[in-house]
């Protein structure tokens, strides 16, 4: 599936399966490390903003930027790293460029299942979840069409964790994933 080293990114709407199946596949043998991007936020103590609300895009990006910068310093480690993240085209800059300069394989799926699946799962999720469905609805839209990045999404609406997580890592084995290729050593 990886190598150890490798990064991928599984990312989707709130509610699409991420954390679920990011960590089925950490879990599939050493060295692995699942990274769940969401941690991140709660690090930011005072002046946090809300991640989904316009307000928060500096925040979003320097959020972004350090969880990059984790994932590719376990890579960098010998790590397979599964960062579960909400992660669309306008966030992939952060973990491209420091893939590229740690000379780190990158790979990318978006867990897409239904916008109703989506807002199901979000609303049935714990405390501190994003669970009102207006703003689930809205980061659904944003990962509706992925324009030249299509290829990168797997609808998996009516699968179990098992089942998706067996669907990515064959996705993970082929050249559709692919964002960066590892650096020749």
């Amino acid at each position: 599936m990886t190598a150890p080293g490798a990064l991928v990114l599984v990312s989707g709407p709130p509610g699409a399966g991420k954390s679920t199946v990011a960590a089925l596949l950490a879990s599939d043998g050493p060295p692995a490390v699942h990274l769940p991007a969401d941690d991140f936020w709660g690090f930011v103590v005072a002046g946090a903003i809300s991640p989904y609300r316009t307000a928060a895009h500096r925040q979003n990006e320097t959020v972004m930027g350090v969880v990059a910068s984790a994932a590719v310093g376990y890579a960098g480690g010998g790590y397979r790293v599964f960062v579960d993240a909400v992660v669309g085209p306008w966030f992939l800059e952060p973990f491209v460029t420091a893939a590229r300069a740690a000379g780190v394989e990158l790979r990318w799926v978006v867990l897409r299942p239904d916008e109703e699946t989506v807002v199901a799962r979000a609303a049935a999720r714990g405390p501190g979840a994003l669970t009102a469905p207006a703003p689930v609805r809205a980061m659904y839209d944003q990962f509706r069409d992925l324009g030249r990045y299509e290829g990168h999404a797997l609808d998996t609406g009516d699968e179990s964790a098992t089942t998706t997580a067996a669907r990515v890592r064959e996705h993970l084995a082929g050249p559709g994933s692919l964002l960066v290729a590892a650096a020749r050593r």
